[in-house]
């Protein structure tokens, strides 16, 4: 592989700042400089250092985390604005979030350094289905909600249906709803409360594919149990196959 998607996956940072370490003579393969950006490396056989420090690649890992109201879903601000950062850096290897939650929006996030799982995760043709519970207020009227399911909302000139859209329960004066989406649309659950007339006091997401909150408190973070990451994997597996049949049958063509 090339030594600068090396350096990545080592945990070092962006192609344009792995870049930099090479054209800088900062990094060597078995004792010599390099300065090439092609050259490739070996993970196997090769010693690679930066800055004389030995580097291997980590393991790949997977923590389920929830995302508390208040923090951006990103790793860094340039206007200094609060981001989940903090509650990475107890973790033994760099990881990013797969997907985003809005600083007001809180819930189910994955963290990973497995950047092949997370594309198809977030690629549009799977499909991912993300269920969230949305606090509501004044009561949405039910044959809005049915037009909605029926004909969907315009968000970013594109058609969005959700794939449920449903009454839960009654808190105090507020009223909750399920909502199954599969887009990925940024903000799409909150523009489609506001398309039914009502606002959103609080969106928290439950799940995200065959991944759920469960009783994660807000904050925490814990590693996948060995039978959450079987069932995902299983899950992405199937969701290829499925887009293979439908090309073969011409439907995504």
């Amino acid at each position: 592989m090339r030594l600068s998607r090396f350096l990545a996956l080592c945990g070092l940072g962006s192609r344009r700042k792995n870049e930099a370490l090479i054209l800088e003579g900062r990094v060597s393969v078995n004792g010599q400089i390099v300065r090439e950006l092609s050259f490739r490396v070996d993970p196997e056989r090769d010693q690679v250092m930066v800055d004389g420090n030995l580097l291997t690649i980590p393991p790949k890992v997977y923590y389920l985390f929830y995302k508390p109201r208040g923090y951006l879903t990103s790793l860094r601000d340039p206007h200094h604005r609060e981001t989940i950062q903090p509650f990475l850096e107890k973790l033994p290897f760099r990881v990013f979030p797969v997907g985003r939650l809005d600083k007001e929006s809180e819930g189910l996030l994955l963290l990973t350094n497995d950047g092949e799982l997370a594309n198809r995760l977030l690629h549009p043709r799977f499909e991912v289905r993300r269920t969230y519970q949305v606090w509501v207020k004044p009561e949405l009227t039910k044959d809005k909600i049915k037009n909605l399911l029926k004909k969907g909302v315009d968000i970013e000139g594109k058609v969005i249906r959700p794939v449920e859209f449903r009454f839960h329960k009654k808190d105090g004066p507020l009223y909750i709803y399920q909502v199954v989406v599969k887009e990925g649309v940024k903000r799409e659950v909150r523009r489609m409360v506001s398309f039914l007339g009502g606002r959103v006091v609080r969106l928290v997401r439950t799940s995200f594919g065959p991944l759920e909150l469960k009783d994660l408190k807000p904050g925490e973070i814990r590693p996948l149990s060995p039978r959450e990451l079987q069932r995902l994997k299983e899950f992405l597996q199937l969701k290829s196959s499925e887009i293979l049949t439908r090309t073969s049958s011409g439907e995504l063509t």
